[in-house]
């Protein structure tokens, strides 16, 4: 049996539970949303996503505040944070997944590098969770390794909550 992919695997489990899901991307462009949607079924469980590539739609959508923006910038962790709120609440989402990172060739520094992501991960009791990930690679693959790492992050704490 091959491998099954992280959409495949999320959709198995969530198929078997009442939680819903929500994301919110920034340098992946919606490519979380559109792997989980391109899985028959999900729509029992996948309510909506943002792509707030800007920062206006990060603070007009999401209720990321400005002076998060101004203080951390928008590949931060306290983004990744308020950008997982902001759309748990938006779509009254069980778990809700954000990414905010620098996907490349360009606009890297030294202190934030090419490659430098955070994930958020907001949890039904209210909690949010970041993890920071510096990846190599092309755009495309920084984009793709941002969503594989995300999806199998909420695999993973979805069973721990479970008990599974």
């Amino acid at each position: 049996m091959s491998e099954q992919t992280p959409e495949a695997r999320l959709n198995i489990l969530l198929s078997e539970t009442s939680v819903s899901l929500a994301c919110a991307e920034s340098c992946t462009g919606g490519l979380i949303a559109s792997r989980v949607i391109d899985i028959a079924g999900s729509s029992a469980y996948m309510l909506g996503g943002v792509v707030s590539y800007s920062n206006a739609a990060k603070q007009n959508i999401l209720n990321v505040r400005h002076g998060t923006l101004i203080a951390y910038g928008a590949v931060s962790e306290p983004v990744a944070e308020e950008m997982a709120t902001g759309v748990k609440n938006l779509f009254n989402a069980d778990y809700a997944i954000s990414v905010t990172g620098i996907a490349g060739p360009g606009g890297g520094t030294a202190e934030k590098p090419v490659g430098l992501t955070y994930i958020g991960l907001a949890l039904p009791d209210g909690t949010v969770r970041v993890q920071r990930h510096l990846w190599q690679g092309s755009r495309i693959e920084v984009k793709q390794q941002s969503a594989d790492a995300a999806l199998n992050w909420l695999i993973e704490v979805i069973q721990h909550e479970l008990g599974g």
